[in-house]
């Protein structure tokens, strides 16, 4: 058995603990990657793009499927659904893998699991696939074009449908385009260990390609490495893995080194590390023991000292920290369809009801947190998706019932990021569009007491 058919098999088993079962799949990649550490990079690379190819775009490997099978994916068994959704990602979307090795090696390892008679049906279908090579007749753009969109880009209609509605066509499909690439790796340099141009000069020294971003400096868009955790500058802190959508709430945040800042959902820590660089105190708090462990052991690693960590729930208000804080972050529970090219599975187990639920909890949230903030303080609300009831509505709303108002955010962001929003109080940053994730941030200061 070659390396790459003990790959196979390894990344089947991976979908079928994501798609049918309820773990997410960028867990079920980490654990994977990490239990696996002693193979090849070659091996591990072939294990990340087979399971991660197949999650993002399985809608659009069920359409194709469909187009030769006599059953509809659904109702085929879930082990050799999944085989088949892996087998036609390799023979229509990777290179230099032989349609041969494709098939034959499906065979076996339906035959292998205990699916020797189901073995050529799946034989047939990779065969008629095969030989479609890797032209996909998609669904006519001029007669549907948000179905043309769900299949092309694997996303459920109704989701389409929705983002259709709230932005320009070719913006929804700049931005679901752009959830099928491969995702930058974004670092923000630890500024109380070192500065940014010497961690360019340690990265360069690892053999690691190391590009500033063009929004910040202590941004780095990095390449060329094998495993991150194995690296000397990684554990002692150095820098963290952070996107620069995530990293610009901390610059509109704009703390001083006297100010008390309250995160409030704030795991894995990375905004309440990057506030702290600069605040007097930071508390960062979570829901649950789990949670706050990963800001922990983020404080930990970087080593930052002015941290302290709270296991709360951000709707309970906590009487102690009424009137407390400079500046409240609330980067709060979402849908992630700013994320899906990281989360791929967010779009597929995202229901139009779990939205609505979001934004109300958004909504009762922000309720309690504003209470925590001073007058004349500030309170910075984000999300890292697109839906814009999420986001825009939940801030015009907030303005309309609390003794907050929007303020500028041009004089903390760069210049490209300015626009006729930053003006009055926000940023909307869009996949495809920016150089980050998809991301919303507002800016709101609360008015002193009459």
């Amino acid at each position: 058995m070659t390396k790459q058919d003990i790959g196979r098999e390894i990344v089947l088993d991976m979908l079928l603990e994501a798609i049918e079962g309820e773990e997410f799949s960028h867990r079920v990649l980490n654990r994977t990657l990490k239990h696996y550490q002693g193979k090849s990079k070659q091996e591990r690379a072939f294990i990340s793009r087979l399971f991660t190819g197949t999650m993002k775009q399985y809608l659009t490997l069920d359409y194709i499927i469909e187009q030769y099978a006599s059953l509809p994916v659904k109702k085929m068994k879930p082990f050799i659904r999944n085989l088949l959704r892996m087998s036609v990602y390799q023979l229509v979307f990777m290179d230099s893998i032989p349609a041969s090795a494709v098939c034959n090696e499906a065979v076996k390892l339906a035959k292998k699991r205990g699916f020797s008679r189901l073995s050529g049906f799946v034989n047939a279908n990779l065969r008629n696939v095969s030989r479609m090579g890797k032209q996909i007749n998609y669904p006519d753009k001029e007669k549907d074009f948000n179905y043309y969109l769900s299949i092309r880009y694997s996303v459920p209609r109704w989701l389409v449908d929705m983002l259709t509605n709230q932005y320009e066509s070719h913006q929804v499909e700049t931005m679901l385009a752009a959830s099928l690439k491969e995702k930058e790796i974004t670092i923000r340099c630890n500024s109380t260990k070192t500065s940014p141009s010497k961690l360019h000069d340690l990265l360069v020294a690892e053999g690691i390609t190391a590009i500033e971003h063009p929004y910040l400096k202590e941004a780095f868009v990095i390449s060329d490495f094998d495993y991150l955790e194995g690296l000397d500058i990684f554990r002692q802190g150095l820098f963290t893995v952070q996107d620069v959508s995530s990293m610009l709430v901390g610059e509109v945040a704009s703390a001083k080194e006297d100010d008390y800042v309250i995160d409030v959902c704030a795991a894995p820590g990375g905004k309440a590390l990057h506030i702290a660089e600069k605040a007097g105190k930071v508390s960062a708090r979570d829901l649950s023991d789990y949670k706050v462990g990963l800001i922990e052991e983020n404080i930990h690693r970087m080593g930052i000292k002015n941290v302290e960590t709270k296991v709360l729930d951000a709707r309970q208000i906590h009487p102690e920290s009424i009137a407390s804080a400079d500046i409240v972050i609330a980067d709060l529970p979402c849908s992630g369809l700013g994320v899906i090219g990281k989360k791929y599975d967010i779009k597929y187990k995202m229901t139009q009801k779990q939205q609505n639920d979001l934004v109300e909890l958004q909504r009762e949230i922000l309720d309690t947190v504003s209470n925590y903030v001073k007058p004349n303080g500030v309170l910075v609300y984000s999300t890292c998706t697109v839906n814009i009831k999420e986001n825009l509505d939940n801030m015009k709303w907030f303005l309309a019932n609390y003794n907050f108002e929007a303020e500028n955010l041009d004089p903390m962001l760069p210049p490209v990021l300015h626009t006729d929003t930053t003006k009055i109080g926000y940023l909307q940053l869009l996949q495809g569009v920016h150089q980050t994730d998809g991301f919303f941030i507002c800016k709101m200061r609360k008015k002193e007491e009459n």
